[in-house]
């Protein structure tokens, strides 16, 4: 069967830590990355999901995309091949300052083009979820980004995630104008995104920049404030669930879009979808790194309910 969502991008090995870098001694292995995240928060749900992307030749590879099909990826399309398999180490903060330290240039993930997009039923799909992070990586990334959000024809979803160690303001701005006409939803963050590729740090102008931009619509994330969602019609502010616990802030903003993607991909209505999103974002924060606490679609509906 086709996947209903089809995510692009960079997964990662993941050495996590329960204290800061600069003080760390002991790490736990792990598999993350924006895509990776995402894809396993969305399979969590019951809905059919598909990673395209590369990794390499090598042990740590190998036993990502045994991670991935064990936590109900579609792996069909990550392929193994030239280059190293990503990774990075992270250490835990609850307030979400958190230190990463990266091995990823010149990763196998970085030599995605047009021609694995092509390769992968990102058409058939019901959605589709890209991210600023998987255009960083490359000129050929960026590239596949953009031929992804236009051979697109379910609802393409796009996270800025803008990361100033992989690219300048400029760079991600040019991706941003070319993938959000293609967009059913643009997802910056605010004040991180939106400061650096919009100009303002205003959830509100954040937004309306984005519907200029030709998306067809935004959800500015804001954190412990929630989310500003609007539309060619209307706005809304959709308010977070509270969590549990807060270990680590790792991957919350990857599970947020993961989920909302996934319940647009089932025509899930918008500031539904996003409160979805907000519910798994909220559980995952109780655990380390960025796959160390996955909601389940009883535990979003859950919360969603109460």
């Amino acid at each position: 069967m086709d996947p209903e969502v089809v995510i692009i991008g960079e997964p990662l090995v993941e050495f996590s830590a329960a204290e800061p870098l600069t003080s760390a001694n002991t790490f736990q292995l792990s598999f993350s990355g924006d895509a990776l995240n995402a894809a396993v928060a969305a399979a969590a749900t019951g809905v059919r999901v598909a990673l395209v992307t590369r990794t390499g030749e090598d042990e740590f590879g190998e036993r990502l995309i045994a991670f991935a099909a064990g936590r109900g990826v579609d792996t069909r399309w990550m392929r193994r091949g030239p280059g190293h398999t990503g990774a990075y180490a992270v250490g835990a903060d609850p307030a979400g300052d958190r230190a990463f330290a990266y091995m990823r240039a010149g990763s196998a993930a970085s030599r995605l083009s047009p021609a694995d997009v092509a390769d992968a039923p990102v058409a058939a799909a019901g959605a589709v979820l890209l991210s600023g992070i998987t255009a960083a990586l490359s000129d050929s990334c960026a590239a596949a980004v953009v031929a992804a959000a236009e051979a697109a024809r379910g609802a393409v979803v796009y996270d800025p995630n803008f990361r100033a160690r992989l690219t300048t303001a400029p760079a991600a701005r040019e991706t941003l104008a070319k993938v959000a006409p293609h967009a059913a939803l643009v997802t910056p963050s605010c004040p991180a995104d939106t400061g650096a590729l919009l100009g303002t740090d205003d959830p509100e102008r954040a937004a309306v920049a984005c519907l200029e931009l030709g998306a067809a619509a935004a959800a500015v994330t804001r954190g412990p404030d929630g989310v500003h969602v609007a539309t060619r019609t209307g706005r809304r502010q959709v308010p977070p669930f509270p969590a549990s616990a807060v270990v680590d802030a790792t991957g919350a903003g990857d599970a947020f879009a993961g989920v909302l993607t996934a319940r647009l991909a089932r025509g899930v209505p918008l500031t539904e979808a996003v409160r979805a999103g907000c519910a798994a974002a909220s559980v995952s924060l109780s655990g380390q790194g960025g796959t160390g606490r996955v909601a389940t679609a009883e535990e979003i509906d859950g919360l969603l309910g109460a």
